[in-house]
């Protein structure tokens, strides 16, 4: 064992006995080393200083925890500073996915066709108009999906109905509002619907 580390060894030993000097000598003698490292995990100098910074916070309150028998303070401290930053990592990557499957839900939708087919034929005043020629109960659900963005399942609960019963009144609904403004019935045999009516933005 060299003398530098038999030093940061009785050092980090006075740290664990909450000794505020031999804490500052311990940083000042080792904070390159650990700043370097966390730097060549995380690749940005910012979060490199921050996680340096709770590196020492945690050594301060875990000094106690180091036992000279099974590892020098350098490799101690190297193998938390090492932890930190892949703790650190892993948080912005969470953040970062977190990010985009918000934008996702936001911005991303895809579009259900009880939307995609309304928009396609007719502005929003004409929506307004042929809802008019549709019986109360297809005017209900298509205005529920249309206008709130509700999901089938939502609109089911919404009118305690059954979720078949639901997407029968949507789709009738729909052939009644387009035969009603003149649009070509095949429109609606294109495919079937999708399970979620997603809101468009206003």
């Amino acid at each position: 064992m060299t003398q530098e580390s038999i030093e940061l060894s009785a050092l980090l030993q006075r740290c664990g006995h909450s000794d505020a000097e031999a804490f500052a000598e311990f940083y000042d003698r080792t904070r390159s080393r650990v700043f370097g490292l966390v730097l060549r995990v995380l690749q940005d100098p910012g979060f490199a200083e921050e996680t340096t910074q709770e590196v020492y916070l945690q050594t301060w309150r875990t000094a106690a925890n180091f036992d000279p028998g099974r590892g020098s303070a350098v490799t101690w401290l190297m193998t938390l500073a090492h932890r930190r930053a892949v703790d650190r990592v892993r948080a912005e990557q969470a953040h970062t996915q977190r990010e985009i499957a918000y934008g996702a839900r936001i911005l991303g939708h895809e579009y259900d066709e009880v939307i995609e087919e309304v928009e396609r034929i007719l502005d929003h005043q004409a929506v307004v108009v042929g809802l008019r020629t549709l019986t109360e109960t297809q005017r209900e659900a298509i205005s529920l999906a249309y206008y709130d963005g509700r999901t089938y399942a939502e609109v089911a609960r919404q009118l305690d109905i059954g979720l078949p019963t639901v997407k029968s009144r949507i789709r009738d609904g729909l052939t009644r509002l387009k035969n009603s403004m003149g649009a070509p019935p095949s429109i609606t045999d294109r495919r079937p619907m999708r399970e979620r009516a997603v809101h468009i933005p206003g």
